[in-house]
């Protein structure tokens, strides 16, 4: 594909198409457009999508990062809620990249179940109020996805790639680790954005694994880390009392699962609340049922 500058919008094309849809950016709504064409290269970069790949893009906006894909010669499938943005963007990749292949998907990100394509990268820019969640709705319901570059505010970016022990470990650090191992892959200016936000931005990369687990387990998981970090800064045994309904059956069953009822939350893998979760399963198994 070529590198040619005119197949991706600058700052005068995204305020263009703003005022051509008569779209004011709000921060509510998280909307921040970006419009340097080599900070859209280094991350397409950063994402290793090459020629030929099917991606998967959450709210492509104005079609600044869509583009950038598109020009690396990936498959896209944009999905997109803003159904002005969604009818614009064909017609802005047609006039810039007219041999691209497109796809657009008119829906809210968080319900989405089926794609038009098994995609196996997912690029995006995430809207940072909902970032996590719809992170993890596509990493459950898409097991294609084996690899992914997210763009998100930094703090989020931080918590999501964390370990064990590190004062932003917390349930999405857990929960995104149920899914593969993540690391963060370099940060965004945020001169970058029209409008420029008032938060930083991090990428955050991932690269799936093999299930832990079944999906009972996945979601008896969620549910302890849920607990454990609505009461982060109680003992274990106090946190999942809610869970497994006293503080004497949680302190058993995390012992049975060969941890200490005096450990926090923040010190525990997500393997060790599988250990937990098999424990409870094991002692209750048709509170999970399919």
């Amino acid at each position: 594909m070529s590198d040619a500058p005119s197949t991706l919008l600058g700052p005068a094309e995204i305020r263009d198409l703003a005022d051509l849809l008569g779209i004011q950016p709000t921060k509510k709504l998280g909307q921040n457009f970006v419009h340097d064409g080599n900070t859209v290269r280094r991350i397409v970069a950063a994402s290793k999508v090459a020629a030929g790949m099917d991606v998967v893009e959450i709210g492509p906006g104005l079609g600044s990062l869509t583009l950038g894909l598109l020009e690396k010669g990936a498959k896209v499938v944009a999905v997109e809620i803003d159904k002005r943005l969604a009818e614009q963007l064909p017609a802005t990749v047609s006039l810039l990249q007219p041999e691209a292949d497109l796809t657009v998907v008119v829906a809210d990100a968080m319900k989405v179940t089926r794609l038009p394509s098994e995609p196996t990268h997912l690029v995006a820019n995430l809207p940072y109020n909902i970032s996590v969640p719809v992170l993890l709705h596509f990493l459950e319901h898409f097991p294609s996805l084996t690899r992914g570059l997210v763009m998100v505010q930094a703090e989020v970016g931080l918590r999501i790639a964390a370990t064990p022990g590190s004062k932003v470990y917390g349930s999405p650090s857990i929960k995104a680790a149920w899914y593969g191992v993540w690391s963060t892959a370099g940060q965004v200016s945020r001169q970058v954005f029209w409008p420029v936000p008032n938060v930083d931005s991090i990428l955050v990369a991932y690269d799936r694994r093999e299930p832990k687990g079944t999906e009972a387990e996945r979601r008896v998981v969620f549910e302890l880390v849920d607990a454990a970090f609505q009461q982060r800064r109680k003992m274990l045994r106090q946190s999942l009392s809610a869970v497994f309904g006293t503080s004497g059956a949680a302190s058993e069953a995390i012992e049975a699962a060969g941890l200490q009822a005096t450990s926090r939350g923040e010190e525990l893998t997500v393997d060790d609340f599988l250990a937990i979760a098999r424990v409870r399963l094991a002692s209750s198994p048709g509170d999970t049922a399919e």
